[in-house]
């Protein structure tokens, strides 16, 4: 068990039982130790569609009774609608997810009255349960009052003012359900805009999808369905709700972070944090200060924070995989929209669509308009933890051992060390590699000028990290 971009995270079979107990009472002594909560304050429980949520969700729940908390359980529902009700209540909240990665894994994600909880927040609870790690834990589940309808009912309310009365009307647009929890409101949310929906590859089997990787597998699907449902656009999102897949009309899946910007652009941002991993042209395509941060939402949060604190006062955060974060109230007109400091995929869905709806034209003409260097990104999945290490510590070791690895590929220029190695080659392109925070895998990003010349930098990173796997 450890703690990624995004909360807790491990096998289901090492998390289930003592594990999520144990973190679950570390968390709740965490609160009470810092003053964050009182002894009977309410914590709100929230769980995605995989198998083994329900069971941690009880076992979290008796934990947090026996440590001297009022949980309460929201049941089966997206992140950010959790996270918003649970901050509405200034309450603290867990959501039991392992968000896009596979069923046999599993996580929790921590929140606390304020919001999510950053990085010292992480390195305290995993002390606490250090410590407490040889005490006798009970295991006994839990059974917790529900508020669910009231924290849909809050989520449902913002979501209506993100865009104006039928903003989305004319539309054909795909709803991509599979196992995501967030698939029937998100459905009922973009049919209330207008829109003709058309509900696609419902599945009652967890079906993990990556929306910063969309696997091949997934984008065949997609392009299917755009064809023989004559769809303007395919949308979906991660097992929890909380990063959006938003295909054009052909069903190509657009990179995340063109969503962060058609929202930067809709809500007039004075401040945008977003990780190293988004686009470089972002910096050029709107009237707001750029932030860049190491990837997961604890630094794209303590970004924002320190933005508000600069003075910002519409401030908005994303990453790669379209999570979209509000770090500050935006007025839309006669229209309010609170902040939500933690990633939700309603936003950038909706905005996006409102472009696509607004300029008539095909969605892959909106993207294409917005001039933004070619991107694209995979990842090697069961990349060995050991082989991830040994690579980076090998590429940062010295400006020699990367442009000797990076030969056969280009010549290096430039090397950016914030997270990963991200290297721009002489000839423009760029190459970012990574070691995902959630999970064994290696994540390789590019740039390029064009859509070939992206997917052929992307085939010779991906090869040379078979390459590196292969000789270790």
């Amino acid at each position: 068990m450890k703690f990624g971009t995004s909360g807790l995270r491990g096998l289901v079979a090492d998390l289930q039982g003592h594990a999520s107990a144990l973190y679950a009472t570390a968390f709740a002594e965490h609160l009470l130790r810092n003053g964050l909560v009182r002894s009977g304050d309410r914590i709100f429980i929230g769980e995605d569609f995989r198998p083994s949520s329900a069971d941690i969700a009880s076992t979290c729940i008796g934990a947090l009774q026996r440590s001297g908390l009022n949980p309460v359980s929201c049941g089966a529902l997206p992140t950010p609608a959790l996270a918003l009700y649970a901050m509405s209540q200034n309450c603290a909240s867990l959501m039991i997810t392992g968000s896009h990665i596979p069923a046999d894994r599993n996580g929790i994600k921590f929140y606390r009255p304020d919001g999510e909880i950053d990085k010292d927040d992480e390195r305290a609870i995993s002390a606490i349960a250090a410590e407490i790690e040889s005490r006798l834990i009970d295991l006994t589940p839990g059974i917790a009052p529900s508020e669910a309808s009231g924290a849909i009912a809050l989520f449902r309310a913002r979501t209506g003012n993100i865009l104006p009365a039928n903003a989305l009307s004319g539309l054909r647009i795909g709803i991509y359900q599979h196992s995501s929890v967030a698939r029937d409101l998100l459905a009922e949310t973009i049919e209330a805009y207008g829109a003709e929906i058309v509900i696609l590859g419902r599945s009652d089997a967890f079906i993990p999808l990556d929306t910063e990787a969309v696997a091949p597998e997934t984008i065949h699907l997609l392009k299917g369905w755009a064809a023989s449902h004559r769809l303007d656009a395919i949308v979906s999102t991660d097992g929890d709700g909380d990063r959006p897949l938003v295909s054009d009309e052909r069903g190509e899946p657009l990179r995340g972070d063109i969503l962060g910007l058609l929202v930067a652009q809709y809500l007039a941002a004075d401040s945008v944090v977003t990780p190293v991993t988004s686009n470089s042209g972002i910096q050029k395509s709107g009237r707001y200060s750029v932030t860049r941060t190491r990837v997961g939402s604890p630094y794209v949060i303590a970004g924002m924070n320190q933005a508000l604190a600069s003075g910002k006062t519409n401030v908005i955060g994303f990453e790669a995989n379209g999570g979209v974060l509000t770090g500050s109230d935006f007025h839309l007109g006669d229209r309010s929209l609170i902040a939500l400091p933690t990633r939700d995929s309603f936003l950038p869905v909706l905005v996006s669509l409102f472009h696509r709806a607004k300029d008539g034209s095909p969605f892959s003409s909106v993207v294409s308009a917005l001039d933004l260097p070619f991107s694209t990104a995979d990842r090697i999945e069961n990349f060995p933890v050991e082989s991830s290490a040994s690579l980076m510590a090998h590429l940062t070791s010295s400006a020699e051992s990367r442009s000797e690895w990076l030969r056969p590929i280009g010549e290096v220029g430039s090397t950016d060390l914030t997270d990963g190695l991200r290297v721009t080659l002489k000839d423009g392109g760029i190459l970012h590699f990574r070691p995902s925070g959630n999970a064994p895998e290696m994540r390789c990003y590019v740039e390029a000028s064009d859509e070939q010349a992206a997917k052929r930098l992307l085939e010779q990173g991906i090869a040379a990290l078979k390459g590196w796997a292969g000789a270790v």
